[in-house]
């Protein structure tokens, strides 16, 4: 990282953009376009001059510390040629139908441990131009975590993309259809305030012996192994229709969120059941990623870096929940709609208690009184201790298109966790594509892969024997 010289142009880093460039953690996002036809890259430079760049400094800005050690942004002259990596793949067949698919998955895996170099903007772009089964070209945009959070970082992607079938017009979110709660009025606060006040205490309670002393069992999907900083990952993914998700929720009448997450944990515990029998009642626990922003869609980007703008800044905002995975057992299996009703139920009690808030007072007093490094170490804990990490994005309904080629796949993944699993989900065109990244030659990919289409296709059955 460079010294600071009196006279630069310089920005302060975020308290959670140090904590994700610490010597603790290095956390990036790899955001994966598919593309309908093959990739002409002949106007990449221009686009990322005149779009990309200008949508934020940091995008033009390297990472410095000052006299005083705290970390800065400071804008540099960007040499985009540098940012850009074209990669060749020798694979021995001339066949013009030869797929590409495996050569791909290891190419991700590369660039996922990869570190990207501190003395240029903390980004890059990935353009493969070989076919696979899913797409006639892949382009990957890594980007330091540091830059923003997930809602940001879609956001100026967003930016950059136009509809493919009507260029002029904007983006469209999927609805979530949530109906707003009534305001309380003080008598009805009141009522609520000692189980509130309780809640807190029971969750934040918890929050903290999970992120000190209380680790998860070591199970099929948790190696604790000891070289979590330099884990190597396998990336895939599942793909279904929005309207299956949605068919689900309206026999149960819970959220989208809840139907995801009880396919996802159901989908858990049957792969650590195939893996090994005892294993599927050990304790497992998930963080889930709550974007904290008082906000319903993304806005511009005009919007999210104004300074007076607070509900949909740009930045890292956003907080994890302690979720437990539920055990596998006899009558859970026999109606696995419980891993529903159970995540419903979590996510009410935790989003309805303080413990967030406080979360994120304590790593802010930790940053104050022991310094970023400290907070960032109890960040590390707080993944190290848990079996995987659940973040969750919204994508548009119409398809997007970038320099006249259309976009017909779309998905992201966290890389530099220490866990051996970490999961996103994103929809995109009425789909949605839960990808996960798991621990090379620990977690058996196709297996895990096959779990996760079992526990939709085992879910959605339960679901449609339930009388209207």
């Amino acid at each position: 990282m460079e010294a600071f010289d009196e006279g630069e142009i310089v920005e302060p880093v975020s308290p959670t953009g140090q904590y994700l460039t610490s010597s603790s953690l290095s956390i990036y996002i790899l955001a994966v376009m598919e593309t309908e036809i093959p990739i002409d890259d002949s106007q990449t430079v221009p686009l990322l001059q005149n779009l990309f760049l200008p949508i934020n400094s940091r995008f033009s800005s390297i990472m410095i510390k000052d006299k005083n050690g705290d970390k800065k942004w400071k804008k540099v002259e960007v040499k985009l040629g540098d940012h850009i990596k074209v990669p060749t793949f020798q694979s021995g067949n001339k066949s013009s139908n030869f797929l590409y698919d495996e050569y791909l998955d290891e190419y991700m895996s590369k660039i996922a441990v990869e570190h990207l170099p501190q003395h240029r903007p903390l980004w890059e772009l990935h353009i493969v131009k070989y076919p696979t089964s899913k797409a006639m070209g892949t382009l990957v945009f890594k980007l330091h975590h540091a830059l923003g959070d997930g809602f940001s970082l879609m956001g100026a992607l967003l930016s950059c993309m136009e509809r493919a079938d009507k260029a002029s017009l904007p983006f469209t979110l999927p609805s979530s259809q949530r109906p707003k709660s009534p305001i309380p009025n003080t008598k009805v606060v009141f009522k609520r305030l000692p189980s509130i006040l309780l809640r807190t205490i029971s969750e934040f309670g918890w929050s903290l012996l999970k992120s000190n002393l209380v680790e998860d069992d070591q199970t099929p999907i948790r190696s604790c192994s000891e070289d979590a900083k330099i884990r190597h990952i396998n990336i895939s993914d599942v793909s279904f229709s929005l309207d299956l998700v949605k068919e689900v929720k309206s026999k149960l009448g819970v959220s989208i969120n809840d139907v995801l997450a009880g396919v996802i944990f159901f989908g858990i515990r049957l792969y650590m059941q195939e893996s090994s029998l005892k294993s599927s009642q050990g304790q497992s626990t998930a963080l889930v990623l709550l974007n904290t922003r008082n906000i319903e869609g993304y806005k511009s980007i005009k919007e999210m870096v104004e300074k007076t703008n607070t509900s949909s800044a740009w930045g890292n905002q956003y907080a994890f929940l302690h979720v437990p995975i539920p055990e596998l057992t006899d009558s859970k299996y026999a109606n696995p709609l419980e891993f529903i009703w159970e995540a419903h139920k979590e996510m009410i009690k935790k989003k309805n208690s303080l413990a967030t808030p406080l979360t994120g007072m304590l790593l802010d007093m930790l940053r104050k009184l022991r310094g970023p490094e400290a907070a960032a170490k109890y960040l590390y804990s707080t993944l190290r201790n848990s079996s995987t990490t659940i973040s969750n994005m919204i994508g548009p309904v119409e398809q997007m298109a970038v320099a006249n080629i259309p976009i017909k796949g779309f998905y992201f993944m966290v890389a530099g966790s220490p866990e051996s699993l970490t999961m996103t989900i994103m929809s995109y065109m009425g789909k949605i594509r839960i990808a996960f990244g798991v621990e090379k030659d620990f977690i058996n990919k196709q297996l895990f892969k096959s779990s996760l289409e079992n526990s939709l296709e085992i879910i959605i059955e339960a679901a449609r024997q339930i009388k209207a």
